[in-house]
């Protein structure tokens, strides 16, 4: 057992039995933490796995939730019939968006997913079809109900994001192990390496928006249900901001780096409340810190290396161009 291993096993200990360690206030940090834990992994699988510089993750957040709200809200359908539609929008949109732009590289994709988060929070602001709420978003979501049971508690919401974490962290752990993992670190890597074994760049690259996408729609699910509302304010460009910042302070492809931005982002500022409206700038300045003593994060990943006659196969093919 490594030492990864050995942290992800405390941590998801401590975890389980947190609800009863705590107060009402804390266990609702505790869901927050939760749900955005698992957006922040579904981030790392774009931007820490395959390399795509994606700013504009909190779209799909959102659309897990607006969807949600909406069928809830206006359509009557109960919480738990939501769910497929939670992950299935954010994923279809999330092909829609990525198909034209996945070619682009670097900054130019950067800038792209910036304004498709813009427009998006501009169409929520503004009430698309009457069914977002405009500014002020959309009340009075329902509660959950399984079998006729009520789950409205905290405690009940807090063990679906922690359910909802271990899923993700069994998903990504099956992903580094499967073909589709290794596609996307050679891509990530070394996308000349990548197509010299054949690897289908745009593919894999559509795969990990689509996951990505599916999974951050499932926690906007469960963040519909911890606040029964949603506004346009908790996905706007900031919010996407954080989870891109997230995953490079953390470690790229780390899951105990990105348990640590998270905590860092959303739960510090918690402890010292003085300094709570000033998050973005103690992180901000975190950011430059790490990138200078820390350049691959607080807690980098290590996943092997490219082979060697993959790297000359890539050198040969640059210099042939």
């Amino acid at each position: 057992m490594n030492k990864t291993t050995i942290i992800a096993t405390l941590f998801i200990a401590v975890m389980a039995v947190f609800p009863f360690l705590v107060d009402s206030a804390w266990l609702s940090i505790g869901i927050t933490f939760l749900v955005f834990s698992v957006v922040a992994f579904s981030q790392d699988i774009i931007l820490g796995r395959a390399g795509i510089f994606n700013m504009g993750h909190a779209i799909f957040f959102g659309m897990g939730a607006y969807t949600t709200a909406i069928l809830n809200v206006h359509f009557g359908f109960e919480i738990i019939e939501t769910v497929p539609f939670a992950i299935l929008v954010p994923v279809v949109f999330s092909i829609l968006l990525a198909g034209p732009i996945i070619h682009l590289r670097g900054d130019y994709l950067l800038v792209a997913t910036i304004g498709f988060n813009i427009i998006f929070e501009q169409v929520l602001s503004n009430d698309l079809f009457g069914l977002t709420g405009g500014p002020n978003g959309i009340f009075g979501i329902d509660v959950v109900r399984v079998f006729g049971y009520e789950l409205f508690s905290d405690t009940s919401i807090y063990y679906i994001a922690f359910g909802l974490l271990i899923l993700t962290l069994f998903i990504i752990r099956n992903l580094d192990t499967s073909k589709y993992g290794r596609a996307l670190y050679y891509i990530n890597k070394n996308e000349i390496a990548a197509k010299s074994m054949g690897i289908n760049i745009s593919y894999y690259k559509l795969f990990a928006f689509a996951l990505g996408a599916a999974i951050a729609g499932a926690a906007g699910c469960v963040f519909a249900i911890q606040y029964s509302a949603v506004s346009p304010e908790s996905f706007n460009f900031m919010q996407s901001v954080m989870f891109f910042a997230i995953v490079l302070v953390g470690g790229s492809a780390s899951l105990p780096g990105i348990i640590i931005g998270t905590f860092v982002m959303f739960v510090l500022p918690e402890l010292f409340t003085e300094f709570k409206e000033s998050r973005y700038l103690i992180f901000g300045a975190a950011m430059v810190l790490t990138m200078i003593l820390r350049p691959n994060g607080v807690w980098p990943a290590t996943f092997g290396t490219i082979p060697k006659f993959l790297k000359k196969k890539a050198a040969k093919v640059e210099e042939s161009k």
